[in-house]
């Protein structure tokens, strides 16, 4: 019982202060949204940017140095979100609300926030296709993405050959977007990354 209640307790830490707290603020509501509509709005992802800039620019030693500790931290989450878009694996939303989590931790964040993210998202997107049965396609689609993704010379990075690729359903994403990012949130706060 003691292990919960520290990690609620860290938890509650990491939702009281204005940087973390409206980040997982942002994570939650984009998870709620996207599990109900399976779309990321924009109003929300251009607001999570707008409040990651602001944030550091006005916490950090200069406003120039927050501004770029934000500006590169955004530009890395779209850049390393951005061929899963291209191969039609991931939709603009979830590219876009992985730019405002760059926003708010800045550039050297998020190989390891993409990291986390990507793992609770292949866990969900397992858990998907097996419960729709669907594992064939799954793997399929797994291999084409994985050669796609390590061998763009070989021609399959092409958009138009992500369209050959079987669909299993719509995963709102956005859930391990939120789930991996507060994962990252807590990990990085007790010193693991």
């Amino acid at each position: 019982m003691n292990e919960l209640e520290a990690l609620g307790e860290l938890l509650w830490m990491l939702a009281s202060h204005a940087q973390t707290g409206a980040l997982i603020a942002l994570l939650a509501l984009a998870a709620v949204i996207d599990w109900k509509t399976l779309r990321i709005p924009n109003w929300l992802t251009a607001g999570g940017m707008v409040y990651g800039l602001l944030y550091n620019a006005t916490h950090a030693t200069s406003i120039a140095a927050g501004l770029s500790t934000a500006a590169l931290g955004l530009a890395a989450g779209l850049a390393l979100l951005m061929p899963l878009y291209l191969l039609r694996v991931l939709g603009a939303g979830d590219v876009k609300l992985m730019g405002a989590i760059g926003a708010f931790l800045g550039a050297p964040a998020m190989p390891l926030a993409v990291a986390f993210v990507l793992v609770t998202g292949g866990l969900a997107a397992v858990v998907f296709a097996v419960s729709r049965r669907a594992t064939g396609p799954f793997v399929h689609n797994l291999r084409f993405v994985a050669w796609s993704l390590l061998t763009p010379a070989s021609g399959a990075w092409r958009p138009s050959a992500a369209a050959t690729m079987p669909s299993i359903g719509k995963l709102p994403y956005g859930v391990s977007i939120c789930l991996g990012g507060v994962a990252f949130l807590v990990a990085r706060q007790l010193g693991f990354v």
